[in-house]
Parts: structure tokens; sequence; C-alpha cells
């Protein structure tokens, strides 16, 4: 079974090394998580160190040779493989697969991957798991997003009052890059100690990133207050309401073929839609008929016309009304 994030730390304090592990998900959460693996691995006397990057051309073979290497200082070596995409195809499924299988004695083999869902797991990812560790590290959803900034605080002698953390929290929406430098910031204008709301309004920028794929699927969801604080976000800095709608009308028109497809599954799977988005979208349908969504995309086509100048109104007004519409069924009215 994949470690979750306190299992992992906890499998750092060991005394040895598990002869393979895969680090997948969240970018900046799996190249810290590798940071802290190489770090251990010089703790205990891991002296040498092969990355091998994997691309177009990568020939597989390389991890077999680099396996059976012998060291230059007879030390034990980690082998840091590179897998962007996490996909290695059917060579290097077969070679990481033979790897698992009989690991030389000595080295590790760490495997990184920035992309990841359950499509990637297979037979692979299986037979790693018996014989290392696997580690899956997901973005914080939007109710764990104090808790893990408390958390990152704590590991940099910080701390926040609820208050502080939540606002911290806002400002950060979404983007675990410019969280992670904001704390670090924190820890540079404010040092150790603790942090109420009014320090940390001074202190820390927003870095909110307001963008339309955040909208769409924060309204779809039904969480009208944070769909309505982006859009406000993206009118304030000055974004451009027809390059949003375009996209709002796209994601319409995709929750239409959806609620006309006879079988929803096999649709999403047409769509391409990654698990996370086909729930999200069934979720939405359930809580309104067609006839809504098919009024949401008229409204739609609408404000497009506003932003362009080719029909009166306020259209980012009317947007507002939109998002509010899709995220609650019940207030179908605005749109009238």
């Amino acid at each position: 079974m994949p470690l979750n994030a306190m299992q992992w730390q906890k499998s750092l304090t060991a005394d040895q090394l598990r002869p393979v592990y895969l680090l997948a998900g969240e970018e900046l959460l799996v190249l810290e998580a590798a940071d802290a693996l190489r770090a251990q691995a010089r703790k205990l006397g891991y002296a040498e160190r092969e990355v091998l990057d994997v691309g177009n051309h990568f020939d597989w073979d390389d991890l077999a040779r680099a396996a059976a290497g012998m060291s230059l200082f007879a030390t034990r070596r980690l082998l840091d493989l590179r897998l962007p995409t996490g996909r290695p195809g059917t060579e290097g499924a077969k070679a990481i697969n033979e790897f698992c299988a009989n690991p030389p004695p000595d080295v590790t083999l760490l495997i990184t991957a920035t992309e990841w869902s359950s499509k990637h797991e297979g037979a692979w990812t299986r037979n790693l798991d018996a014989a290392g560790t696997l580690v899956v590290f997901n973005a914080p959803r939007p109710n764990e997003w104090a808790g893990w900034i408390g958390a990152r605080l704590a590991s940099r002698g910080l701390s926040a009052t609820p208050d502080a953390a939540a606002l911290l929290a806002e400002r950060v929406e979404g983007n675990l890059l410019a969280a992670a430098q904001e704390i670090d910031k924190l820890v540079v204008l404010h040092g150790q100690g603790k942090i109420d709301a009014a320090e940390m309004e001074n202190l820390v920028a927003d870095s909110a990133r307001y963008d339309a794929f955040k909208l769409t699927d924060a309204a779809f969801a039904g969480d009208g207050g944070r769909a309505l604080h982006i859009l406000h976000g993206l009118h304030a800095e000055g974004d451009e309401l027809i390059a949003l709608m375009g996209w709002l009308v796209n994601q319409l028109q995709l929750a239409l073929r959806l609620a006309n497809a006879r079988d929803f599954a096999a649709q999403a799977r047409a769509e391409r839609l990654w698990p996370a988005r086909e729930q999200l979208f069934r979720k939405a349908l359930r809580r309104a008929p067609r006839e809504h969504w098919l009024q949401c995309l008229a409204r739609a086509a609408r404000i497009d016309r506003m932003a362009k100048g080719r029909e009166q109104g306020d259209p980012w007004l009317e947007a507002e009304r939109l998002i509010a519409a899709m995220a609650e069924p019940r207030a179908a009215q605005a749109l009238s």
C-alpha cells in the first residue's frame, strides 16, 4: 500500500533504505521528498549518486547497466531516475520490474514522477510497492489548506493563529509553490515565533492564483463563495472577460454533452476526463437537470457578446450572476 505523508516522514528515520522508491504526485512535494531521501542516503553512507533522465529517446538498458555497475569507492550507490510523466512504457516497466525482482546489494533506486493519477498505476507499481516504497503526494484539498500551512509553518519554527493561517491559505489559494515561498519569506521577515492575523496581513503578498480553471471547477463543485472570490480576483487583476467566457462556454458545452450521454462513464472516457473531474461533473449534473445547464450556456453566450460590445449590459455583473447560478441551481432566478 502507498504510504501517506505522515508514514513517509516516519520512514525517513529508518537506519537503512529500501531497495526502490517511487515518489509521485505534486511537483513541489515530490521534489522536497526526494531531497529528504537523498539527505538520508548521504547520512547512511551512500557516497555515489547517478542521475538518469528519462526522455523521448531514453535507453532503458541504462538502468540495468547502472544497477550492475561497480562502485568506484566500494560504497553504497543511489540511482536517481527522473520520470516526469510517470509513464515508463512497456520497456521501462519491464526494466523496473527486473530491478525490483532482483535489486543489487548496496544500491537504491529512487524514481520521481511529477505527473500522477490512478491511471498511471499498473503491474510495475504493484511490484515496486512490494519490493520497496511508493508514496503519492497530493496537493491539499480546499478544506485542508489551513492545516497544511500550519504544519509547514511548524516545520520552519513558526506558528500562526487560526485567523492568520486562514488568511495565508486564502492569499495563496491553490498555489503550493507560492505558499512555500511565502512561508520561507516569513522565516526571514518575522523569525521564529507566533504570527497573528495583523502581522500576516502586513507580511504576506497576495499570491492567489486566480485562474479560469479554478473558477469553473469551484462553480461546478457548488462552492459559490470561492468561485465568486476567484472571479472578483480575475476582474481586479485586469483579466480579459472574453478569454474567460470562452473557457466557461467550453466547460458548459462539456457538461451538456455529459448530460445528454446515455452512458455517462463512457462519455467521460471519450472526453478524457481525469477521475476527479469526472466526479466533479457527475455531482454537478445531479444537482440540476439538463435544462438548467442549457440555460447557463445560453446566458454565457450572451455575456460573451456583451464583453465583445455586441450587446448592451454589464458583462462582469452578469458573469457574477451566472457563476452563482452554476454553483447553486436554486439561485437560477439570477439568470432572469
